[in-house]
């Protein structure tokens, strides 16, 4: 028998566990990879270079050893697993950030303490667990949001180069992002059809990033931005009013609300564009049921199948008039139903 299988509690426990997990958390968070690499490998000298307790890190450092991520050579000097490498910031895979406990996401993760609330009401965990919305939590911190920011951002990056290409933008004339963010993929939209101009419609602190990002692509004479809510009044007339990432972060009757927005501004003429991770189910995939409870947890949102998409259209008087792969995601076209 292997030592899983005799070890108390074996597989269920191994899964259950909640120190492991946070342990190599508190190691994104301090940078210890980083820290390491650059040749701080013993307790003090990490302790000195990231500001901790030297004997909470020594025992924090030697747990890490067992559960594979550091090794240690001799009684103090620690270097980095193949494991550990992907916890450095240079890592291709970029996960550090979204595990950092002081970013957007991985502090929203410590939520999940509150699932069992969640599970037993409905409502969110977030503001169980912080005292307000999520929203109004990033709001409050301009160095979380900004993370967020940058964390959707990176997100699009690897897709936006087939989002770009996986359908006729160009023909839309202007296309609005609405909740655009920092402007990640409407930059590479624009970058990709010569004769798109485009607009991206968010919260002020967003505005002010994607502002910076579309004036060092050098695209100021097709793009702007504008300050505004999506559960407000959009301008209207443009061709195309994009949703990436949006609608997964509300439940029915806020997504149904946004959806509404969008399907006036566009009127008769525009279309309204939706574009989501592939879904699971319906498509014959497996369902993101980790990013599920994820969106539960903080925001009451919802991971949607094109069948749940569809019907939200349909209560906003919009229909699926097509559906494009790009990259690990879908671009959802509607239309208006009548």
């Amino acid at each position: 028998m292997t030592e899983e299988e005799t070890r108390w509690g074996g597989e269920l426990w191994a899964a259950a566990d909640l120190v492991t997990p946070m342990a190599i958390r508190v190691a994104a968070t301090l940078r210890l990879a980083d820290h390491i690499a650059a040749g701080r490998q013993t307790t003090e000298a990490l302790a000195a270079a990231v500001d901790a307790n030297r004997d909470a890190l020594g025992r924090l450092l030697r747990h890490l050893v067992t559960a594979g991520v550091l090794s240690r050579a001799g009684t103090d000097t620690y270097g980095l697993t193949a494991l550990g490498e992907h916890l450095r910031d240079d890592d291709p895979e970029g996960v550090r950030p979204w595990i950092d406990l002081e970013g957007a996401i991985g502090r929203a993760d410590l939520c999940l303490v509150q699932l069992l609330h969640t599970v037993r009401t409905g409502e969110p965990a977030f503001p169980r667990q912080f005292g307000r919305s999520f929203w109004d939590d990033l709001s409050a911190d301009p160095g979380r949001a900004a993370s967020f920011d940058a964390l959707m951002g990176a997100r699009l990056v690897a897709d936006a180069p087939a989002v770009a290409a996986a359908y006729p933008w160009g023909t839309l004339g202007h296309v609005v992002d609405v909740g655009g963010g920092n402007a990640t993929l409407l930059i590479a939209i624009l970058g990709a059809h010569g004769d798109l101009r485009g607009t991206v419609i968010d919260l002020a602190g967003p505005v002010a990033r994607a502002e910076q990002a579309i004036v060092c692509a050098g695209l100021s004479h097709r793009a702007g931005t504008q300050i505004g809510s999506f559960f407000d009044a959009l301008p209207a007339g443009a061709g195309g009013y994009l949703l990436s990432a949006v609608l997964h972060d509300w439940d029915d009757e806020d997504a149904i609300r946004i959806l509404k927005r969008c399907a006036d501004a566009a009127s008769e003429t525009g279309k309204v564009l939706v574009l989501e991770d592939a879904m699971g189910d319906d498509q014959g995939g497996t369902p993101n049921t980790e990013g599920d409870l994820r969106m539960l947890s903080y925001c009451r949102g919802r991971d949607r199948t094109l069948d749940q998409l569809s019907e939200l259209a349909k209560s906003a008087g919009l229909q699926v008039s097509s559906v494009m792969p790009a990259g690990s995601r879908s671009i959802i076209e509607l239309r208006p139903s009548h």
